[in-house]
């Protein structure tokens, strides 16, 4: 029996490995982010001399917003795959390893994750206020007021829930060190 529930567990913890692929997949859609950033930069540089401060403000707060879901994106994928998978040993003394790497557990992946969202979300939402503030100086644009509402609406329960989350982990970090 003893063999039975050892080799169980064995591929209980082998099971582990199963996530390296979704990282793998992480990293490919990161290269659409990239590919999507340039596309985004060209047309910025390209429109320049047509493009209003508004359009070019909304156009590079667009691209604010495609490098914070990447940042969230190697949160993840670096900080899951070090977690959850397996240590990443051949970075262990590089100069440039995340110093949040160091001291990451699921609890402070999580709260690091929440603050990320709330980012991303901030800065749609500033995009949002801002296309708002166009819309309602040019006459033929409608303001969609209840979508606004919703994205406030969500913005809030992000910073609720990032609060409650880091409430959490400080209440159990601090059991554990009792």
């Amino acid at each position: 029996m003893k063999r039975f529930v050892d080799s169980m567990e064995s591929f209980i913890f082998w099971s582990r490995w199963l996530q390296a692929p979704l990282y793998i997949g992480l990293i490919a859609a990161q290269g659409v982010y990239v590919y999507q950033f340039f596309i985004e930069l060209w047309h910025l540089v390209h429109d320049a001399s047509q493009a209003n401060e508004i359009k070019t403000m909304l156009t590079v707060l667009g691209l604010v917003d495609v490098v914070m879901v990447s940042n969230l994106l190697i949160m993840v994928i670096i900080g899951g795959y070090e977690t959850f998978v397996s240590r990443l040993e051949l970075i262990s003394n590089h100069p440039d390893r995340p110093d949040w790497l160091s001291h990451v557990d699921a609890g402070v992946l999580k709260v690091k994750l929440s603050m990320a969202l709330i980012g991303i979300s901030s800065v749609h939402l500033l995009r949002s206020f801002i296309s708002m503030g166009s819309a309602t100086s040019n006459a033929s644009s409608t303001v969609d007021y209840n979508n606004l509402q919703w994205q406030v609406i969500i913005h809030v329960v992000f910073l609720i829930s990032a609060i409650a989350m880091a409430w959490v982990d400080r209440i159990v970090s601090n059991k554990s060190k009792h």
